[in-house]
């Protein structure tokens, strides 16, 4: 499999061409890879009009995953945008105005796609804060109570490593006419695992990876995914258009480089290595829970640790392994998670193994999380952003209304969202994960002439 991208940028850099363009390094510069980044010159094709280099590679990308793939050198943020642009666009031609049903754990980009198009959204919620999992009898009770939303949006894997099972909802979903949209940002890999399912492969009308999460890609190379299935609308040129509403005019090449670069490794070697990978992180998990820790989720590459029941929050266990100059994914007082690469090395799980050994149990911690109501909407997502603001102290927030999303990214999951109501138990909530303040609106709730 070629590298179309990789090997223009190459060529262009050993010409040592004269460079009376932009980026303003001219191609040198201390970091020493600057004669790689470029911008759109002649050959170098357009990432939102592509018919040259870039059009061959995501061709290739295409073909790794079996369905329409476009890149993205903004990560899934942008990817999200896109798709939730495209299901707006899907329901106006059908004569409908956008209705988006979501899990709860929806990613920041979801609501600032909610602020800047102005769709309706409505949440499935659960008994819990964190617990965010989307069951077919979820869909089908709001169905039947409320009607046939446009979209079922669905974070899959979500931060804390539970996937959510896709092929019941695609079924429901496309038997009533409804976009099934998956933030597999977390998920990339799962194309090359044979034990489990893409979302593409289970349904999935639209899909976002982060491929830089879990393959071997710079830090904000993503792909949007379209199913094949998909017509009208969907169409390659209103993809692109989507994306481009939302991404900076001038992508990086360096990330589009490294989306170019590790196609060869994905078709062929790629598979090999996660397994592998995904042995170790399974043997590391044996060891962990030999000592006395809990694990939970099920993602094959995440090992989440519950560790309370060894008497340590998730951020103290992480200064201890910060000490030992091993740095975790995330941690809060519930979780540590560890997400390791299948570029780590055998002395990164013997030290972690070591480290973990060495860690004397103490007594269980009994605090939990604090038990929150469903928060109530005044307004729309898209009028609370727009409405004047002011960032107060989260003690001073009971009562008032949210004008953004407040929410620790990772887990990503939003305690309250644009336009509501902030109660007691979301102060203490956020509390508990140390928000010391919360943008809220300035005006008296229930104004709302913003959509």
């Amino acid at each position: 499999m070629k590298t179309p991208i990789c090997d223009f940028v190459r060529e262009y850099a050993a010409k040592s061409t004269v460079r009376m363009h932009v980026p303003g390094h001219a191609g040198k510069g201390p970091l020493g890879f600057e004669a790689y980044d470029l911008t759109e010159v002649k050959g170098a094709d357009d990432l939102f009009h592509a018919s040259g280099i870039i059009r061959q590679s995501e061709r290739n990308a295409s073909r790794i995953f079996g369905c329409p793939t476009y890149y993205s050198t903004e990560g899934s943020s942008l990817c999200i945008r896109a798709m939730l642009s495209l299901a707006c666009r899907y329901a106006y031609s059908r004569g409908k105005d956008p209705l988006i049903l979501a899990g709860r754990n929806a990613h920041k980009a979801f609501f600032s796609a909610a602020a800047l198009l102005g769709f309706g959204v409505k949440y499935i919620y659960s008994d819990t804060y964190l617990k965010c999992a989307v069951t077919p009898k979820d869909l089908i009770d709001f169905i039947e109570n409320k009607g046939v939303p446009t979209a079922l949006y669905v974070t899959s894997p979500d931060y804390l490593g539970n996937i959510t099972p896709l092929s019941e909802l695609s079924q429901i979903c496309h038997k009533y006419g409804i976009l099934l949209i998956v933030d597999n940002a977390h998920g990339a890999y799962l194309k090359f695992d044979s034990s489990l399912h893409h979302p593409t492969d289970d349904g999935a009308d639209l899909c976002c990876d982060s491929a830089h999460k879990t393959l071997p890609v710079l830090t904000g190379g993503a792909y949007l995914h379209v199913s094949p299935r998909l017509t009208d609308v969907f169409n390659d040129g209103n993809v692109r258009e989507a994306l481009s509403l939302f991404a900076s005019s001038s992508p990086s090449y360096l990330i589009l480089q490294s989306l170019d670069a590790v196609n060869p490794y994905l078709k062929k070697g790629f598979a090999a290595d996660l397994k592998r990978t995904e042995k170790r992180v399974r043997e590391l998990r044996r060891r962990i829970v030999s000592l006395g820790y809990e694990l939970s989720g099920g993602e094959p590459l995440k090992t989440v640790i519950k560790p309370k029941s060894y008497g340590y929050t998730g951020t103290a266990l992480a200064d201890i392994l910060r000490k030992a100059n091993i740095e975790c994914e995330y941690a809060d007082p519930d979780h540590l998670v560890l997400m390791p690469s299948v570029n780590a090395d055998e002395s990164g799980f013997t030290a972690l193994e070591k480290l973990f050994s060495g860690i004397p149990k103490r007594r269980p911690i009994k605090k939990a999380p604090p038990v929150m109501a469903a928060p109530a909407a005044t307004m729309s997502v898209r009028a609370a952003a727009l409405l004047p603001s002011e960032e107060v102290p989260v003690g001073e927030c009971t009562g008032r209304t949210a004008s953004s999303v407040t929410v620790g990214c990772p887990p990503a999951v939003p305690i309250v969202v644009g336009g509501e109501l902030i109660d007691e138990s979301a102060v203490n909530v956020m509390k508990y994960y140390g928000i010391k303040t919360c943008r809220v609106l300035k005006i008296t709730p229930g104004f709302d002439n913003l959509g």
